[in-house]
């Protein structure tokens, strides 16, 4: 086989059979591609998921952070970004003004209902490339896979 100079070998290489960690990296990548295909106000999957954990009530910092997995100084730094921006709102909780609570705004819940829908339609097209059946068995392997320890 001929190969162009800057040519990849890949294809001299034997098929091999890929790790989990590299097909789920693989697929998260398309992912986040197809996110950012469209405008999302310039925020990241990070901050979607942290817009998504707010609920119409508001919750404190440490709440949330804890529903993350996020230390509350990290948190508390990605709380701010976002009220920079007009995404959330940070009020004083009235029952306790020690306690700060965290609140989507409009422009929040804009955001947050594009990129919902977005993933609808991306859900959409992995289940008819796979039938409905396989996705949704695959949904069920993932949740089963993420409660699981190894």
């Amino acid at each position: 086989m001929t190969v162009v100079k800057g040519e990849s070998k890949i294809a001299e290489i034997a098929p091999r059979r890929r790790h989990i960690a590299e097909l789920s990296g693989h697929l998260a990548s398309k992912i986040r591609e197809s996110l950012y295909a469209e405008d999302r106000d310039g925020l990241r999957i990070s901050h979607f998921r942290l817009l998504d954990n707010v609920p119409a009530g508001g919750i404190s910092i440490t709440e949330l952070a804890v529903a993350l997995g996020m230390t509350k100084q990290g948190c508390g730094q990605f709380v701010r970004g976002l009220e920079t921006t007009g995404h959330v709102e940070v009020r004083p909780d009235v029952a306790d003004r020690r306690t700060r609570l965290v609140f989507r705004t409009e422009t929040g819940d804009r955001v947050l209902a594009g990129v919902r829908r977005r993933i609808a339609r991306i859900e959409e097209r992995m289940a008819e490339t796979v039938g409905q059946r396989r996705y949704e068995q695959f949904r069920r392997t993932l949740q089963d896979l993420l409660s699981a320890d190894f």
